[in-house]
C-alpha cells in the first residue's frame, strides 16, 4: 500500500461519525466495527437496531453495552468507558474503543446429533447402542458475556462456530441424562418430549455461563439397532399374548401350510386327517339329527357344571397384581415377569408363599416326574 493510498484511508475512517451495522447474513452472531485504529469521534453517533446489541471493549476490557437505539458518543452516554479512561472533564477526539455489534435475534432450526452410538444398560438386554438427533434453538442473552467469553477478538464470528462449541456441550449432557434416567430401552423413543425438557433444564445452567439462553431444545429420535428392535417387538408380544391360544394359531397355520402342499406325504397324511376329523364331524351331525327325530339312543343326560377355575393373585415389584388364572401365571413365569420366589396366593390358603413352596406350581420349575398312571 502507497504512501497517499494509507493517508487516505486514514482519512475516509477519521471522519466517519456513525456507528452501526447493517447485517445482511444470516448467520453472522458478532461483527466487530472495523475502522483505522480503533479511533471513535468525539460526538459520534452510535445506531442499534431491534435485534442488536453494541458492546464497547476497551483494551481487553468490557465497558459499555448498548441496547437499541441511537445515542451520542459522549462521556454521559459512555460512563464505564470514561471511568477506565479517566476522563474527569470530557475527552478529545478521537478516542479509541473495539465496537462489537452482537446479533440478538432468535436463532432456530439449528441440528445436532450423536456422531457415534452411546452405550446403556438394560436390565433385559444388557448393553445397548443408542443414537439420537434432533434440533435447538438459541439467543444471546447477556452480549458482554459472550463477546469477553467465547468471541475474543473473533471480528467476525459466525453461527458455524458458536454450534460447534454447542453441540458438543449438547451431546455430552445429552448421554449424562439419558443415563442417569435409567429406563427401560424402549421408553426413550416414546418419551421424547418429557425427555427433550429434562435435557434443556439440564443444559441451560450450562449455556447460561457464557451468556447464552437455550429457548427450545428437542430430541426428534431415538434409534436403536434392528436386531434389538425385532427382540423388543418379540418380547412385547409374548408378554401380552395367550400363549395356549398362540399354539393354536400356529398349528392351525402350519395344518393349512400342509394341507396345500398336495403333492408331498405331508400334504397326504393331512388330506387323511382332515377326512377322519370331516368324517367324525358328519357322524355327529348324522347322530344328532337322528335323536331330533326320535332315531337311534336315547338322549343322554345333562353334564355336570364345569369346575370352578382357581385364580391366583401374584406380588410384583411390591404391588398385589392379579387374580389370574394358572395358565397366565405360567406365562408370567415363562417371560420372567415373576420367578421362584415370587409370593402367590390363592383362596383357601392361610398365607402368602412363594412360587416354589405351591405344590400345584412346582411344575413351573421343571425336573418334576409325573405321577404314576392309575390302576385298572
Amino acid at each position: 500500500m502507497g504512501l497517499f493510498d494509507e493517508i487516505k484511508k486514514k482519512l475516509s475512517h477519521e471522519f466517519i461519525d456513525i456507528v452501526e451495522w447493517l447485517d445482511n447474513t444470516n448467520d453472522t452472531i458478532v461483527h466487530r466495527f472495523e475502522r483505522y485504529q480503533n479511533e471513535i469521534k468525539n460526538n459520534a453517533k452510535l445506531i442499534v437496531r431491534e435485534g442488536q446489541t453494541a458492546v464497547f471493549i476497551n483494551e481487553g476490557t468490557l465497558a459499555d453495552v448498548f441496547s437499541p437505539g441511537t445515542y451520542d458518543l459522549t462521556t454521559q452516554n459512555l460512563p464505564i468507558l470514561a471511568t477506565l479512561k479517566g476522563w474527569k472533564y470530557g475527552f478529545d477526539s478521537p478516542f479509541k474503543a473495539e465496537v462489537y455489534f452482537v446479533n440478538t435475534r432468535l436463532f432456530t432450526d439449528e441440528k445436532w446429533g450423536t456422531k457415534n452410538p452411546f452405550m446403556l444398560s438394560d436390565e433385559r438386554f444388557g448393553l445397548v447402542e443408542i443414537r439420537a438427533f434432533g434440533t435447538y434453538s438459541f439467543r444471546i442473552s447477556d452480549p458482554g458475556k459472550f463477546v469477553v467469553d467465547v468471541v475474543g477478538t473473533d471480528g467476525n464470528f459466525t453461527n458455524y462456530e458458536v454450534n460447534e462449541h454447542l453441540k458438543s456441550l449438547i451431546v455430552t449432557r445429552f448421554t449424562d441424562t439419558v443415563g442417569e434416567a435409567n429406563l427401560p430401552v424402549e421408553l426413550y423413543a416414546a418419551n421424547t418430549s418429557e425427555l427433550s425438557e429434562t435435557c434443556q433444564e439440564v443444559m441451560q445452567p450450562e449455556f447460561g455461563r457464557v451468556g447464552i439462553e437455550l429457548e427450545k431444545f428437542y430430541i426428534e429420535n431415538v434409534s436403536m439397532p434392528e436386531e434389538l428392535k425385532k427382540e423388543i417387538f418379540e418380547y412385547s408380544r409374548l408378554d401380552k399374548l395367550d400363549m395356549t391360544k398362540l399354539a393354536q394359531f400356529k398349528a392351525a397355520k402350519a395344518m393349512e401350510a400342509a394341507a396345500k402342499n398336495e403333492g408331498g406325504t405331508a400334504g397326504a397324511g393331512m388330506g387323511m386327517g382332515m377326512g377322519f376329523v370331516l368324517a367324525q364331524q358328519m357322524g355327529g351331525m348324522m347322530n344328532t339329527q337322528g335323536q331330533q327325530q326320535g332315531f337311534g339312543a336315547p338322549q343322554q343326560a345333562t353334564p355336570p357344571p364345569m369346575p370352578m377355575q382357581v385364580m391366583y393373585h401374584y406380588a410384583s415389584n411390591g404391588q398385589q397384581m392379579g387374580p389370574v388364572s394358572i395358565d397366565k401365571l405360567k406365562e408370567l413365569f415363562a417371560s420372567r415377569a415373576i420367578n421362584k420366589d415370587s409370593l402367590v396366593w390363592k383362596q383357601g390358603m392361610p398365607n402368602w408363599a412363594a412360587l416354589k413352596d405351591v405344590e400345584e406350581l412346582k411344575s413351573f420349575l421343571g425336573g418334576s416326574a409325573p405321577p404314576p398312571l392309575p390302576t385298572a
